[in-house]
C-alpha cells in the first residue's frame, strides 16, 4: 500500500504531464510555430500570480491514451485585481478542437462566470469540431452557445483569436461582445481546401478569413500586432465595464481640472472657417474627456464613424462620433452596423453615451443602397431609440439630415443636447438646398452672374437657415456654448443625469429589430 509519499510524487508527476498533455511533441509543434502555450498565454493576460486553474485533469474517459485537459485550459484570475473567467484553447491537443470534455469544461467555466458574475475572455486557436467525436462535438457546441446566450449582456464577453478558428468554432468568438485578433490570425466557416473543393476557387487563409479583412467588414473590433498587445488592449478594455449589468464600472481618478484648461481653450478654434475643409475629430476628443484618454473600438472598419470609451469625472463612457477625415463624416450601412453593436454595448453595461456630430447626412449612391443602407440605418435608430442609459449631444459642426436625427438629437432620446456656435443644423446642406429649391431662380439669372448668385444664395442659408440658433429657438437643443466649455459640461450633464431611470415598462417580449 503505497504512503503519502509515494501518492505526492504521483499528484506532481500527473501535474506535470497534465501541464504539457502532448509532450515532446506538443512543445516542438509550439516552436516550430513561435507560439506560447495555453498557459503561458492566460498568464500573460492576467494579473502575474492570480490564476487558478479549474479541470486540469479532465480528459476523455475509457480512452486509451487520452490527454489530460481536452484541448482547453480554463480557470479564474484577475485583471487588474478584479475577478474574469478564463478560456484557452491548445493547439497541441487534437488541434484544439471540441470534444466532450473540452465542452464540459467550457460550459462549466461559464456558469461560473454568470453564478459570480464576472466577466469571461476566451483565447481561440482551434481547428473547430472533432471530427472523431462526431455529435457529440455538435451537442457541446450548441450547448457552448446557449451558455453564451444567457450570459450575453449580462456580464462582459471578450474573444481573442490567436492563430487559427475554424468551422464551428467561429460562432463562439462571434457571439462574444467584442473580438480582438493579431495580425497573423484568421477565422472562416469552411476552409481553403473545402473551399476549393466545393467551389473551385483557390484562396489563401489569409485572403478568405485574414485579421485584415475580417477587420474591414467589423466582423473584428481590433487588431494587435502580436499576442501581448491583445492582452493589454482587453485588459484595457475591460476597465472601462462593470464586471456585471448589476455594477458599475470602476471610477478612476474623479474631480481632474475643474476649471478651463489650455487645451479646453484650444478648442475655440479647431473648427476650419471653411465647411469644406476638414479636421480630426480625434483632435476634439481627446480635449473633452479625461486625461486625454480614449480607447478606441472598431478602428478598422467604418472610419467614417468614430466609437470607443472615455472617462468624464472619473467615470466610463462611450462616445459615437463622426469623423469629417473620412467620407466628409456621411454615415454609410457599415458605420450604421458599427454604431448600433457600440450603443447596444454600452446600454448593455449601463455606460453613458456622449454623440460628437459633425455629420453631412447619409452617404448617398447606389452602392449604398444595394449595400441596405436604409435596414441598416433603421437598426441604428432603434438602437439609440431602446438605450436606457444617460445620453448627451454635442453638435460641433453639420448635422444635416437623417444624419442629425440618428446621432443622438434630442426627439430620439437625448437626455441634454448642446450645440457650438459653430453648428450647422438642418434638412440639408447649403450646396444641396441650391441645387433643389434655388434651381428656378439660378436658371432665370443671367449666365454670367449665375456663380455670383448661387454663392449668395448659399451665404444667406448658411446665415438664416443652418445655425443652432432656430434649433435653440425652438428648444430642439439645450444650450449653444463656447466649444472650451464642452468638458465641462459634459461633466455637469452626467452629474445631473447620474440617477436616470432606466426602466422602460413594457409588457412586450421585445421589439423586432429591421434585419
Amino acid at each position: 500500500m503505497s504512503g503519502t509519499r509515494e501518492k505526492l510524487e504521483e499528484l506532481r508527476g500527473i501535474l506535470e504531464l497534465a501541464e504539457e498533455p502532448a509532450g515532446e511533441t506538443g512543445i516542438a509543434k509550439r516552436k516550430a510555430k513561435g507560439i506560447p502555450s495555453a498557459r503561458q498565454r492566460v498568464r500573460a493576460l492576467l494579473d502575474p500570480g492570480s490564476f487558478v486553474e479549474i479541470g486540469a485533469l479532465m480528459r476523455q474517459s475509457a480512452q486509451p491514451g487520452a490527454m489530460y485537459g481536452d484541448g482547453v485550459v480554463t480557470g479564474r484570475g484577475r485583471i487588474d485585481n478584479r475577478p474574469v473567467v478564463v478560456i484557452a484553447h491548445d493547439q497541441t491537443v487534437h488541434g484544439g478542437s471540441v470534444g466532450e470534455m473540452f465542452g464540459r469544461k467550457v460550459a462549466a467555466a461559464m456558469e461560473f462566470a454568470y453564478e459570480n458574475a464576472c466577466p469571461v475572455v476566451a483565447i481561440n486557436d482551434s481547428g473547430g469540431a472533432r471530427i472523431q467525436d462526431a455529435v457529440t462535438s455538435l451537442a457541446w457546441y450548441a450547448l457552448m452557445c446557449r451558455r453564451q446566450g444567457d450570459m450575453s449582456g449580462y456580464v462582459p464577453q471578450v474573444a481573442v483569436m490567436l492563430g487559427k478558428c475554424a468551422a464551428g468554432s467561429v460562432y463562439g468568438p462571434v457571439n462574444m461582445d467584442v473580438l480582438v485578433a493579431t495580425d497573423k490570425s484568421y477565422m472562416f466557416v469552411t476552409g481553403p481546401e473545402v473551399t476549393k473543393e466545393v467551389t473551385g476557387a483557390d484562396v489563401s487563409a489569409e485572403e478568405l478569413g485574414g485579421a485584415a479583412p475580417l477587420t474591414r467588414n467589423g466582423t473584428v473590433h481590433h487588431v494587435a500586432p502580436d499576442e501581448q498587445a491583445a492582452f493589454d488592449w482587453v485588459r484595457n478594455y475591460l476597465s472601462y465595464l462593470p464586471s456585471s449589468c448589476l455594477e458599475q464600472p470602476p471610477v478612476v481618478n474623479p474631480g481632474l481640472e475643474p476649471e478651463v484648461t489650455s487645451h479646453d481653450l484650444e478648442l475655440n478654434s479647431i473648427i476650419p472657417d471653411s465647411d469644406k475643409v476638414g479636421y480630426d475629430m480625434h483632435e476634439i476628443l481627446i480635449r473633452i474627456f479625461d486625461d486625454g484618454d480614449f480607447h478606441e473600438l472598431g478602428a478598422g472598419t467604418a472610419q467614417n464613424l468614430i466609437t470607443g470609451f472615455a472617462r468624464v469625472d472619473g467615470r466610463s463612457v462611450g462616445v459615437v462620433a463622426n469623423q469629417p477625415q473620412a467620407l466628409g463624416g456621411a454615415l454609410d450601412a457599415q458605420a450604421s452596423d458599427k454604431a448600433t453593436h457600440f450603443i447596444r454595448l454600452c446600454d448593455a453595461y449601463g455606460l453613458p453615451i456622449i454623440f460628437v456630430v459633425d455629420t453631412p447626412g447619409v452617404l448617398p449612391g447606389i452602392e449604398e443602397e444595394r449595400n441596405g443602407v436604409i435596414k441598416r440605418g433603421g437598426r441604428f435608430f432603434r438602437a439609440v431609440i431602446e438605450a436606457t442609459v444617460p445620453i448627451v449631444t454635442v453638435v460641433t459642426r453639420k448635422a444635416y439630415g437623417g444624419g442629425y436625427a440618428v446621432m443622438g438629437c434630442k426627439q430620439l432620446g437625448a437626455d441634454i443636447s448642446l450645440a457650438w456656435p459653430t453648428a450647422r443644423i438642418a434638412v440639408m446642406g447649403a450646396e444641396s438646398m441650391v441645387g433643389i429649391v434655388g434651381r428656378r431662380q439660378l436658371k432665370a439669372a443671367p449666365v454670367d452672374q449665375r456663380a455670383t448668385v448661387r454663392q449668395q444664395m448659399i451665404d444667406f442659408y448658411n446665415a438664416t437657415m443652418a445655425t443652432p440658433w432656430i434649433a435653440a429657438e425652438r428648444g430642439y437643443i439645450d444650450a449653444v456654448i463656447e466649444p472650451s466649455q464642452t468638458r465641462l459640461e459634459i461633466r455637469k450633464a452626467l452629474r445631473l443625469l447620474r440617477e436616470k431611470d432606466t426602466v422602460k415598462p413594457n409588457p412586450r417580449k421585445h421589439s423586432l429589430l429591421p434585419v
